[in-house]
């Protein structure tokens, strides 16, 4: 039987955020206060390739709080694959923490299938 779900990603897991900044070869997050252009904010911080200013994680409420100028000091796709690369990290640990077995394939559009199996060690 398929299920196929539709996430909404908050970023609210640190431990996810740390394997989606490994999983797309970034330096690790930084917790702490952030400069963005105009603004401070505090959070965990995960520089994109190629940004002139970080990502920075709300983790109490989901949000994210960055400055790429429409594109200009960013291209918002860096982001795209952050929030993919999270969602698969959170979906794979919280899985496996409940016993579940987890594959994962790359598809052609760029999108992730993850299979989740009852029982088991994971792929």
């Amino acid at each position: 039987m398929s299920h196929i779900v539709t996430i909404a990603t908050q970023i609210r897991d640190p431990v996810a955020v740390v394997a989606a900044c490994r999983r797309l070869q970034l330096p690790p997050p930084a917790e702490g206060r952030h400069r963005l252009f105009a603004e401070q904010v505090d959070g965990l911080a995960v520089r994109l390739r190629d940004w002139r200013y970080p990502v920075v994680a709300q983790l109490a409420t989901g949000e994210l709080r960055y400055d790429n100028f429409q594109g200009r000091w960013g291209d918002a796709q860096r982001l795209d694959e952050l929030l993919q690369a999270y969602a698969v990290e959170k979906a794979t640990l919280e899985a496996r923490r409940r016993g579940q077995a987890v594959t994962e394939q790359q598809l052609a559009d760029g999108s992730v299938r993850l299979t989740l199996h009852a029982g088991g060690a994971s792929s």
